[in-house]
């Protein structure tokens, strides 16, 4: 929901990848923002979408050496960033910081498409 929402933001300001979605030619650019995107893309193109995301979320995103801590510790022994020099008190308070960004994300998602079904004008957004 975090990366839904800020890719919500960078798209309604004009930036889009440079280059091609396709073979046939259809550039990112021409990929309208927001849900009008489904329908812009081929079927097999959000065919490719839903395998990606299905890969990562069966083969990725999960604890493949035991060493999760927590739920939702995807380190895997890789990643630390510092993580272990933290006390359990800051580290628990770095998970609740960390899960209210991800709930305020998703009502900031929510919020976009919603708007977005009802038309409008939003103060940073633009029209939608």
């Amino acid at each position: 929901s975090q990366l839904a929402f800020l890719g919500q933001i960078v798209t309604r300001y004009g930036v889009h990848l440079p280059g091609n979605i396709d073979k046939s030619g259809t550039s990112f650019d021409s990929i309208p923002d927001g849900w009008a995107a489904v329908d812009a893309i081929s079927s097999s193109g959000l065919a490719q979408i839903v395998a990606f995301v299905g890969l990562l979320e069966v083969a990725v995103m999960k604890d493949v050496t035991g060493e999760a801590e927590f739920p939702g510790d995807f380190r895997n022994g890789a990643l630390d960033f510092g993580w272990d020099t933290f006390d359990e008190e800051t580290q628990y308070s770095k998970r609740g910081i960390e899960l209210n960004n991800g709930r305020a994300a998703q009502l900031g998602i929510l919020g976009l498409m919603v708007h977005e079904q009802l038309g409008g004008d939003l103060p940073i957004v633009g029209p939608m």
